[in-house]
Parts: structure tokens; sequence; C-alpha cells
């Protein structure tokens, strides 16, 4: 019940629903029980059969004081008797049923007040546990999303959180509701016969152990299908985000046999945890009327062999009572049966909200708003799990100086890149902003210093103004179109059908590749930030789009620092650094022309470069 309560903790603040959500239970049981109740007193009375409790008909109708206040059915046999003593047995009767209808009116209004204070509750708690989860995705380093399915979170987000909704958070009702009417009944059972009542009540642990044994297997068979689930789900990201691959390596029929074999998996465990949430209710059903059958049984017996002072009023009422018993611990049954589910999800959901940030802010973090002198790598080491990426790593990039990166593939550029923003943290060493360790930088602050540019050029599916515009408010059209004019992008977005409001499409999708990468370019210029990295943006591209992309970074890079993971080497050779990173390690460093002359790394790779271009 620990992941209950703790999923119960996201309805705070609780009290402003629970209190009146338990004032308007009580009342709906108050008055949908007394219905059946008084059920007995107006058999005898319309049929002039013996007494109320102790109280006899006459004594009610001559004198009130002897009744209890809270004697309701006292109360009821005497008004009845008055009605039938002033207007006879037909106003008697049209008095009562006015009672019972105007009490299961004012019963059914407190019952559809409380449904809706429970569910405000349900969809704030929801909402505060959506929010959460969201949240701390968010936060999370990206070592994260590399090691986890992206499909195995969005089952999470999504549809474990719906499982929490219909099984979780609804056995609230059952929890408040369903236990005051049952003891609204007990009440009412007790009181026409405390015998009967505690003998009847003897069976009643015996269809719990019944149908507990029906659910016993519910929670492992449930873990099963949420991990079903989540496989399937990373099985649709995957082939819809691969689609062109798919296609051409012909594996359509290989995609969609492993998302069929987990689907009927996952098919083959709901159909058995279903036959068992099913079984239980005709089980209950059943249970409930051999326990009624006992009780008439029983009953007839006590009344006939005069061991009882149950009249046949009582009796009527009693069984009546007693039928109506069995609905409000049918639904505790089905709750538990059904809450397994639930509980499995909120286990995963919360084991997503409890997952840490492996880079998180210093205590002491300061605010930097200005890049003033140099970034500085000293003795920086990087691995992978073992596998060491970089080592010992000394560097200085000087500001408004362009640094370019190269080196075979591997050597560690694009390590080196992400952890200059903090994507990642250095094993061992220091990395430096104008003398500040990034460790006690605030990570907004220093990722605000800095602009990114990847070889994916990644897109929202929103309208190309949005996303120049990404992460930014109040920002005008003039500063949007200068943005993508110095990206030279404004030319092809006006050729477009709606301009600015076009919609790219999915991850950019309706756009080309070097238009994309424009409007990623744009988004950076917009942004204006101080330093720009720029990780192989136009190795994806062909001649033409490198070219105005390559102006573009051009324009880009004025008056910035810039460092830049170059593929082609042809691009780079103005830079006023080039770093050739090889196996982890600084190989050399220095201008194009004395890395030519030093006829090392960086030669052998323009060579190389050079013989594949002739």
């Amino acid at each position: 019940m620990k992941t209950y309560f703790r999923l119960l903790s996201f309805a705070k603040p609780i009290e402003k629903f629970a209190i009146p959500y338990i004032i308007f239970t009580l009342l709906y049981v108050v008055f949908s029980t007394s219905v059946l109740g008084m059920l007995g007193p107006l058999l005898n009375t319309l049929f002039h059969v013996g007494s109320i409790g102790n109280v006899d008909s006459t004594a009610v109708v001559k004198n009130t004081k002897d009744i209890s206040l809270l004697d309701i059915p006292a109360w009821f046999k005497y008004y009845t008797n008055h009605f039938i003593t002033t207007y006879g047995e037909w106003g008697a009767l049209k008095f009562v049923c006015a009672v019972m209808v105007i009490a299961v009116f004012l019963g059914n209004i407190f019952r559809y007040l409380s449904q809706r204070i429970m569910e405000s509750l349900r969809i704030h708690t929801l909402l505060r546990i959506r929010k959460a989860v969201f949240d701390n995705v968010m936060n999370l380093h990206m070592g994260y999303f590399s090691n986890e399915r992206k499909g195995d979170i969005m089952s999470k987000i999504a549809s474990e959180v719906q499982t929490v909704q219909f099984s979780v958070t609804g056995t609230l009702q059952v929890v408040f509701k369903e236990p005051l009417l049952l003891i609204g009944y007990l009440f009412w059972l007790f009181y026409i016969s405390a015998k009967l009542t505690l003998i009847s009540l003897l069976i009643i642990p015996i269809a719990g152990f019944i149908i507990s044994r029906i659910v016993k297997k519910l929670r492992s068979q449930a873990i099963a299908a949420q991990n079903s689930y989540a496989n399937m789900i990373s099985y649709l990201d995957e082939a819809l985000s691969g689609i062109k691959i798919i296609k051409a390596f012909n594996a359509t029929d290989f995609i969609i046999k492993r998302f069929d074999d987990e689907n009927r998996r996952y098919s083959k465990i709901t159909r058995s945890m279903s036959k068992r949430q099913q079984l239980a209710s005709p089980v209950s059903e059943t249970l409930s009327v051999a326990m009624i059958s006992f009780v008439v049984l029983y009953g007839g017996y006590l009344i006939f062999n005069k061991k009882s002072d149950l009249d046949a009023g009582q009796f009527i009422a009693y069984i009546a009572l007693f039928s109506q018993l069995m609905r409000p611990a049918k639904a505790i049954g089905d709750a538990f049966s059904n809450i397994h589910s639930g509980l499995v999800a909120g286990e995963r959901i919360l084991a997503l909200i409890d997952e840490k940030p492996l880079i998180q802010d210093a205590p002491d973090a300061i605010v930097v708003n200005e890049f003033k002198k140099s970034i500085q790598l000293e003795n920086v080491s990087f691995a992978y799990n073992e596998k060491e990426v970089l080592k010992n790593i000394n560097l200085t990039l000087p500001k408004g100086k362009t640094i370019a990166m190269v080196g075979p593939s591997g050597g560690g550029k694009s390590t080196l890149m992400d952890l200059l923003p903090r994507f990642i943290e250095p094993k061992s060493g220091r990395i430096l902003v104008d003398d500040h360790d990034i460790q006690h930088i605030k990570t907004t602050s220093l990722r605000a210093l800095m602009g990114v540019v990847n070889q994916e050029s990644l897109l929202f599916n929103d309208t190309i103004f949005n996303n120049i515009a990404f992460g930014k408010t109040g920002v005008t059209q003039e500063q949007v179109e200068a943005a993508a004019r110095i990206a030279n992008a404004h030319n092809f977005i006006m050729e477009t059908d709606n301009g600015y409001q076009t919609n790219t499409g999915d991850r950019g999708t309706k756009l080309s590749g070097g238009q994309r990468q424009r409007i990623c370019i744009a988004r950076a210029v917009l942004n204006n930030p101080p330093i720009m990295l720029l990780d192989e943006a136009t190795s994806a591209l062909d001649t033409e789009s490198e070219k105005l992309v390559q102006e573009a970074l051009n324009n880009l890079m004025k008056n910035r620092t810039s460092l830049i993971i170059a593929h082609r080497l042809s691009t780079i050779q103005n830079a006023d650094l080039i770093i050739v990173l090889d196996n982890g390690k600084v190989a050399e460093q220095g201008s194009h022309m004395e890395l030519m002359n030093h006829n090392g790394v960086y030669r052998r790779l323009i060579d190389m470069q050079t013989f594949n271009t002739d």
C-alpha cells in the first residue's frame, strides 16, 4: 500500500475535496439506506401487523416523548399511523410514497454532488502526476535517454498514467463511499435483528477467501502486461521513425512480425487478467444469492419456530437490506481485483519520478550573463562505462576565435563538445568559462551562452515562425525575418504556401535537409549567443545546399566564439585554430598551414579527402 499512498500524496490538498465528499456521501448513505429501512414499518403499519422495535403503535400515536430522536423507524411509524387515523389508509399510502420519493431524490442529489467532487479530485491528482513525471523527464541528464527506450518513457507518461486513473484513483470513491454504505446497511440489519445478522455475517469471510484466491495472480500478470505494452509502444515509435529504412531494406515483414508477436503476447496476458477479473463478479453474484437464500431459510426457521420476535414486515425489509449489503461488498472486492494493474503502473511512474538527474546545479552555483575571455579544459577525461573516450585534454579556446575540431571517427570530438554545455560530465578534470568552473555555474545560464547547431537538424511539428522563435516569447515578425535573412532562409520561406506560418511537418519532413538546417541556424541567430557549437552542420547536405548553409554559418560566426566539428576539412581551412583529436587525445593543433607543414594526422586526413575527391 506504500505505492498507493504515495500516489495519493499527489492529491494534496486532499482535505479540500475529502471533507465535502464525506459530508455528501454520509447524507447519501442516510437517505438511500433509510428507504429500505422504512420498508418494514410501512408494511406493518399498512397491514396492521405488530409493532416497531419496542414501541407499541398505540403509544406512538398518543405520546411521542417516548421516541428517541434518532429512532427513524419509530418516527416514520408514528406519522404513518397519524395519516391512517386522520386521512385513512389511502392517505397514509400517499404520505409513505411521497416520503420515499423525496428520500430517493435527496439521496441521489447528494450522490451526484459527491461524484462531482470525487471527479475533481481524480482530475487534480492525475494532473499533478502527469506534471511531475514530465517535469522530471525533461530535467534528466542526456545519458539517461541514451540508455532508455523512448517508447518505454512514452508508455509511462501516457498510457500508464491512464491506468492509474482508472484503477488506483478510482478506488478512492470505493474507499470512502462503499464502507459507509456497508456501515449504513449493517446498522439497519442489527437494528432489525442482531441475532440473525451475526449468524449471517459468519459466511462473508468464506466469500472473501474465494474471491481473494481468484485475484491472487493478478499482480504478476499486471507487471508482465505493462512491460509488454511498453515494448509495443517502443516498436511502434521505432517503426514510424525509421519507416524509410524499413522499406529500403525490405524489412516490412520483419517489423510487422516483431510487433505482431508482442501484440499477441500482450493480448494473451490481458485475456488471462480479464478472465480472472471477470470471474470475480459472477462468483460474488452467486455467493450473494447463496447468502441471501441462507438468510431466508434461517430467518424463516426462526419465525416458524417462534425463536425470534421478527414479524413479516421486518423480515421482508431485512431480506431487502441484506441483498443490498452485498453491493458495496462486491464493489470493494472488484476494486481490489482491479487495483493490481494500477499499482504496478504507479510503481513504474514513481520510479521515473524518482529518477534523479546526474547533472545538477551546485548549491553555490552562480549566474553568468556574458563571455569575456576564454574556455579552458584542464586535464579533462571522459569514459562511457569502462571505455575511455577522452584522455587528459588540455585546451584553451579564446574569445572571438573560430576553432575547428577534426580527426578520425570515434576520436572524441562530439563528446568534447557535449561537455561544454554540461550535457555530460567529465570523469576527471575541470572546464572553466572565464575562470569559473562550469560545475559552479547555473546550467541554464551556461547554456544561454551557447548556441548549438547539430548535424541532425531537428524541427518541431509547428510553423516555421515558431521553430525559429523556439523557446522565446514576445518575438516579433521583424526579428524572426532578420534571423532568417542571416541564415539564408528568408527567400525559400517566402516561396512556401504560407510563408513563416507554413507548418514544417513531423521533424521538418516537408522541407529539404538544407532548408531545415538553415532554419536551425536562424534559430541560433535569434538566440544570439556569444559562443557557437557547430557539430558537422553541413556533412549531410548536397553541394548546393552546403554552399548556402556554409554562407549562413559564416554569417552566424561573425563576432562570435565558434567551435566547429568539421567533416569536410575544406570548410575549416580559414579557422583561427584547428585541433586534431585522435584516439581521445590532442594529436596536434595550429593553423591550417602549420598543420600541413607538420606533416602529421591532419595532413594525412587532407590527403585522404583530396584523393577521394579526385
